[in-house]
């Protein structure tokens, strides 16, 4: 399996557990006497879930999995691969910190967060497809 494989998969995992418990705090907030403010926590387990798990898990099996795209060059550029890796995952840390506080503490002025991690996650998935389209052949 390759390096980058292996990280998009492990931090993929990482995202789930890290997912799941936030699902919890948000469903058990009146068992535990939680404050009303804990309900900001929403989109940030549907991106923990959605990107950090699934988006992860999906682009580590298919550069692992997918077809060579050339003996010289079978998964594409490693560069690109990394680059992905990182645009994705910090576009998912900026939302996981920013949305929150957006929510909680609007006087911060840290509305320029969102727009930041939206366009790390695009540019992470518009270079994914330009990576991976090659792959995607005929027998």
């Amino acid at each position: 399996m390759p390096t980058l494989s292996r990280y998009y998969i492990r931090v993929g995992l990482i995202y789930l557990v890290v997912g799941l418990l936030v699902g919890f705090i948000l469903s058990a907030a009146v068992w535990l006497n939680l404050p009303p403010s804990v309900a900001a926590l929403r989109p940030t387990y549907l991106h923990l879930l959605t990107v950090g798990w699934l988006t992860q898990m999906i682009f580590g099996v298919a550069y692992w999995m997918f077809p060579k795209a050339s003996k010289e060059s079978p998964r594409g550029s490693a560069r690109l691969g990394w680059a992905i890796f990182i645009l994705l995952n910090a576009g998912l840390l900026l939302r996981v910190i920013g949305e929150p506080l957006l929510v909680l503490r609007a006087d911060l002025g840290l509305g320029g967060l969102m727009p930041l991690a939206a366009l790390a996650q695009w540019l992470a998935v518009c270079g994914f497809i330009i990576m991976t389209w090659p792959r995607i052949k005929e027998r």
